[in-house]
């Protein structure tokens, strides 16, 4: 790591410390030659595999964006939304890729938001699974009905 203000090549960590995130690494560093101070953020890069071929660095405001659409009109509120992306970002972290494809983004997607709103998730899953008319609609209301039951009974201890 060079200084940045001498640009001396060579410089000592002098403290660590994870980020209140826990996906960065905060040091702390001094120049031996300048006795400088500077602080340095390391992360690692998550890269999303577009259908293009393209790839770019996943965005947690993109999630974001696109689940609000899903919620328009719905009464969600911004902190939901916010908790959401980063339960999408952890578990696409946790996977120990350093690139996803796209389709594994709206998949990691779709469990928080069922949870978060049935409706929205329809309108999502409708988007990115390219419902094509009302059967694609009644399987996916006949699957969230399902799963409801199931749920249901594993709770009543059945």
């Amino acid at each position: 790591m060079h200084c940045p203000f001498c640009q001396n090549p060579d410089t000592k960590v002098v403290d660590t410390r994870i980020s209140d995130d826990g996906y960065a690494i905060r040091r702390r560093r001094e120049c031996p030659r300048c006795s400088r101070r500077f602080t340095t953020i390391e992360t690692s890069a998550l890269l999303v595999k577009k259908h293009s071929g393209n790839s770019e660095p996943f965005n947690r405001d993109k999630v974001i964006a696109g689940v609000r659409k899903a919620c328009q009109g719905r009464h969600i509120e911004e902190d939901a939304l916010k908790q959401l992306g980063q339960q999408v970002e952890e578990d696409l972290r946790s996977r120990g890729l350093a690139q996803v494809d796209s389709e594994e983004v709206g998949k990691a997607i779709l469990g928080p938001l069922r949870k978060l709103d049935e409706v929205a998730y329809l309108r999502f899953a409708s988007v990115y699974q390219s419902f094509n008319g009302l059967e694609d609609f009644q399987r996916a209301i006949d699957e969230l009905k399902a799963e409801d039951e199931a749920d249901l009974q594993v709770a009543e201890g059945r």
